[in-house]
């Protein structure tokens, strides 16, 4: 060990050092009555998990890693609102004040503490609607059970758009005795795709909602692309998975939106981006680095506004590629928990901005061996279903269409604020470098030139 590591290593302390790292990507989950099986908000309750928290650290973006956030950071894009992983840096530290007895150091630099409103506070602030669904009710051991549970009316008397969503799980399960040490113990509802629908109107009056997951973050819409909510409307939880937590437990879901105000009218074309395998899905027992691949070409310039890997249990990586003309970029690869489901929000300067014609391209890699935990029994061959013994591969992407003029002035503002020169390339944007194309017009009767 060097000198300077050395100093670097006897210099770390909990309160100057470690709880910073804490409370910027750990607190949230690890206190008092939140999802995480223990407390990190002092030295005392943090100082006999310094060992756990080096080795879970350490894992990085793999599998089990701590905190749970799996882009790997050594390929494709790197900014994401939100990003509560952790450096280099704060790893090294977590490893050094282990490794030197996990001292406290001063009291007197700790940060101020975090003020936590309550565990049930909503992560975009008070929403203007809430909308609770039908109750459902699990056995304390039960198979998996997947179907519709019904609708519930908005109440809404006027239009409104949408400026975010989330979606929290109400049960009965804080406070019982019983397996609630891990996400999966506290909750009875894995997903819940739900859906606005407009009586009378048909398929026109159905408005697509990003899908609830366990683990997963909020939805905070594009400014200008606002989701509608019309008036009247009903949210049909039409396709929910639940499973048993160990407990005889009830549990809802509340949705909360937040709105425009009133007379917003949004700019641009909202649209979800479901890439991935349908009913030909074939997981072999026993196998490891099994690899599925899918293709989807955008029929429409396209900025996504998020990378959203969905798999189930045998899942444990996904890429996402762009194919333009003889370019391939690589745009995100992530590893993959089934407990923990995550849609990562591309930063404004850094969310894919796509030409039509662009092909992207899913990768996913499933393993069904023992080294796979989250796989009940590797032995059992399986394929598509929305069970969680069947398999998914898709990337859940949200996006926006844009027209040609759009999509000219999003690559304007795209040049300007990242201050690109002609045949500079960047990640996610292929036509960000390339010279401005001169207007043409098409001639029909023109005579082809073969050259």
């Amino acid at each position: 060990m060097s000198e300077t590591a050395a100093q670097t290593k006897d210099a770390v302390t909990f309160s100057k050092d470690i709880a910073p790292i804490l409370q910027r990507s750990c607190q949230q989950c690890h206190r008092p009555g939140s999802v995480a099986p223990m407390s990190l908000l002092t030295y005392e309750e943090a100082r006999p998990y310094a060992r756990a928290m080096k080795a879970r650290t350490a894992l990085r973006d793999r599998r089990g890693a701590m905190p749970p956030w799996y882009i790997e950071k050594n390929v494709g894009i790197q900014q994401f609102k939100d990003d509560f992983s952790l450096g280099e840096d704060a790893i090294a530290k977590i490893a050094a004040w282990a490794d030197n007895g996990a001292p406290q150091g001063n009291p007197a630099d700790m940060p101020p503490p975090l003020t936590f409103v309550d565990n049930k506070a909503w992560r975009i602030g008070t929403p203007d609607l809430i909308v609770v669904s039908p109750s459902v009710e699990m056995k304390a051991v039960a198979p998996d059970w997947f179907g519709a549970i019904g609708t519930s009316p908005t109440g809404l008397t006027e239009d409104r758009y949408v400026a975010a969503v989330e979606v929290k799980e109400v049960n009965d399960v804080q406070g019982k005795t019983g397996r609630i040490s891990t996400v999966g113990g506290l909750y009875l509802f894995h997903h819940a795709a739900y859906a606005a629908l407009t009586p009378g109107v048909g398929a026109g009056g159905v408005q697509q909602f990003p899908v609830h997951e366990v683990g997963r973050n909020a939805d905070v819409f594009d400014a200008e692309a606002g989701r509608l909510l019309a008036a009247d409307s009903l949210l049909t939880f039409n396709s929910v998975h639940l499973h048993a937590n160990g407990l005889d437990a009830k549990a809802h879901l509340e949705v909360g939106f937040k709105f425009h105000p009133r007379g917003y009218k949004p700019t641009m074309n909202f649209r979800q981006l479901f890439v991935g395998n349908g009913p030909d899905l074939d997981i072999r027992g026993m196998e490891s680095n099994q690899r599925v691949d899918a293709y989807y070409t955008l029929p429409q310039h396209t900025k996504i506004s998020t990378y959203e890997p969905h798999m189930h249990a045998p899942g444990v990586r996904m890429c996402l590629e762009a194919i333009w003309g003889v370019t391939v970029q690589t745009l995100n690869c992530s590893k993959y928990d089934h407990n923990w489901v995550r849609a990562y929000w591309y930063a404004d300067d850094a969310a894919p901005l796509l030409p039509k014609g662009t092909i992207l391209h899913v990768v996913g890699y499933f393993d069904t061996t023992p080294a796979n935990k989250n796989v009940a029994d590797g032995r059992n061959w399986s394929g598509s279903g929305h069970r969680s013994v069947d398999n998914m591969m898709i990337n859940l992407m949200q996006a926006i269409a844009l027209t040609d003029e759009q999509f000219d002035a999003e690559l304007a503002k795209r040049r300007q604020r990242l201050g690109l020169k002609e045949g500079q390339t960047v990640i996610g944007c292929p036509m960000c470098g390339a010279a401005p194309m001169p207007a043409r017009t098409f001639d029909p009767q023109a005579p082809v030139n073969p050259n």
